[in-house]
This record gives C-alpha cells, structure tokens and sequence, in this order.
C-alpha cells in the first residue's frame, strides 16, 4: 500500500495534517466514531478533554489494530469536538493525536458539534487503506 501526502504550494501548509492523501491499496478499512470509553465502555475523564483526547486516539490505535491495519495508514480522520474552540482544543487533541500517529499525517476533519453522549467531548473516526 502506498500513501503520498501533498501539500499544495498554494494552500497553506499545515502542521499536523496533509490538504491532500492519495492512497493506493486493496482493502479501505471504515473505523467507526471512538468514544472516550474504557474496555467496560465506561466514560474515561469526565469534564477532562486531555483525558477524553489521549482515550479516543487510544481506542482508535485499538480498532486500526484489530483490523490489521497500522496508524501509518489513515488516510483521513473526523474530529468531533463539543463546543469547539479552536485555540484551546487543537493543541490538546494535537497532543494526543501525536501518540498515535508520529509525524504521518492523515487528512482530517474537526467539526464542533453541540453535544455527544452526555460527558463525552470527543469522538474521532477513520478510514484506513491497506493492501488486502
């Protein structure tokens, strides 16, 4: 499986992510919202986004792992952030991102939302290539 991550020289260039992946696989893998859950799907720090971040990107590294696949082989996640402030979320969610996936950059997405699961303040999905 190859991924090539471009950054148009007339875009701006982002830190954390690429404007564009293209990826050439055999197999998409579709990982589905994680929550900021623990194996008991217990609600992992209440009112704590830093928590709530470090335990989706977690779980996620989880799901990408029981599919066979490798964090190196996201090509795009969704962000869903409760009442999204810019300046205060991204360089949380940043950090925790960071565990999971070094410095490969998958094309993203962060949506503020008004309201997930009653506590939850983050929920991150995925979609991955791999060669079947």
């Amino acid at each position: 499986m190859a991924i090539e991550c471009i950054n148009p020289p007339d875009l701006p260039v982002p830190e954390t992510y690429s404007q564009v992946v293209v990826a050439t696989g055999t197999k998409l893998i579709f990982i589905a919202g994680q929550e900021p859950e623990d194996i008991h799907g217990e609600l992992v720090g209440r009112g704590d986004f830093a928590a709530q971040a470090h335990q989706v990107f977690a779980n996620l590294g989880r799901a990408l792992a029981a599919a066979g696949a490798h964090p190196s082989q996201v090509v795009r996640i969704t962000i869903y952030v409760v009442d999204y402030q810019r300046d205060y979320h991204v360089p949380i969610f940043e950090k925790a991102r960071v565990t999971l996936f070094g410095n490969h950059k998958p094309a993203d997405v962060v949506l503020g939302v008004s309201s997930l699961s009653p506590g939850y303040l983050i929920e991150v999905d995925a979609v991955a290539v791999v060669d079947g």
